[in-house]
């Protein structure tokens, strides 16, 4: 079971950054693999040391290793195959236009980066017969149990699903004495819940600016890539700055790029078997359509580092 929210300890761990070496050794032998594969896996300028930790990030409170792909594949990590090869999203609640991100653009988001088939399921009333609620003591919202949430999916879940992920703008909680989460996923049945209700402004009190929707849409295609990543049983990197870092608050989560560095991308690509140019051609699209201009020039200077040009 997987939780997401924030934890606070009283000491930190010291985490120590990886060297030339380990990060050779975590990405693997490429050998084998074919040009543009190995071009896409060679790290170049593109991709950013991972930060050093500050009190309260996520590396000062969790002890974690890291997983090279040799370990990921060595797991028997979760694939798609037979007829389990869908991603379907679940929304649960309203989705106003301007409080909530567009679900045809997380559809769409979701397709780019697991080069899959996906679906939007029918909306889901938060019906209180079907689901536990209760109204926050500090932010006075109504709460969703998260854990009703996953019998939910795990009841209705469609026969050739791979993974199944509510979306949605209510705020989740995952037990009586937790303030709140931000998602919950079992990642052996391939079931899970993500609210984006505080990554809104407004959720603090704070009035929505210009930018708020792309604000907002950003935040939401980051925590649906990293969350749907790790029912392909990734875990978290701690080689580069990646989209698969832990994150413990809400600048940490801004902070992070939303594209896979080399060790993560190999594992994704060994699970899905997709064509990497391809891949990286349809990312451009999404980031074009939806005008996230910078995340496309990147992903255009990546595809030129694969092809050469």
């Amino acid at each position: 079971m997987c939780v997401c929210g924030y934890v606070a300890y009283r000491h930190y761990m010291a985490f120590r950054m990886p060297d030339h070496r380990e990060i050779a050794q975590a990405i693997g032998d490429t050998k084998g693999l074919s040009l543009f594969l190995r071009r896409a896996l060679t790290p170049g300028d593109d991709f950013e040391p991972i930060p050093a930790p500050h009190p309260g990030d996520w590396l000062s409170v969790h002890q974690e290793p890291g997983q090279g792909f040799q370990e990921f594949a060595g797991s028997n990590p979760r694939r798609p195959g037979g007829r389990k090869n869908r991603i379907y999203l679940a929304p649960l609640g309203e989705f106003a236009e301007d409080a909530g991100p567009r679900l045809d653009m997380l559809r769409d988001c979701a397709a780019a980066y697991f080069m899959m088939d996906v679906f939007v399921l029918p909306r889901a009333e938060v019906n209180t017969n079907r689901f536990t609620t209760r109204i926050n003591p500090v932010t006075r919202n109504r709460q969703v149990l998260s854990l009703d949430v996953l019998v939910y999916l795990r009841q209705n879940m469609p026969k050739d699903a791979f993974c199944v992920l509510a979306v949605t703008m209510e705020d989740l909680y995952p037990e009586e004495d937790w303030n709140f989460v931000f998602g919950q996923a079992s990642l052996k049945t391939g079931v899970g819940v993500f609210s984006f209700a505080r990554y809104d402004p407004a959720f603090y009190g704070y009035t929505r600016g210009r930018d708020c929707e792309r604000l907002l849409s950003m935040r939401s295609c980051k925590v649906l890539v990293h969350e749907i990543s790790h029912m392909f049983s990734l875990a978290h990197c701690t080689f580069f700055h990646c989209l698969m870092n832990g994150s413990n608050h809400l600048a940490e989560s801004d902070a992070r790029p939303i594209h896979l560095c080399p060790v993560c991308l190999r594992k994704l690509q060994y699970s899905v078997g997709f064509n990497v140019v391809e891949y990286y051609q349809k990312i451009f699209h999404f980031h074009r359509t939806y005008d996230f201009d910078r995340e496309a020039q990147w992903v255009n200077r990546r595809l030129e580092h694969i092809m050469g040009t």
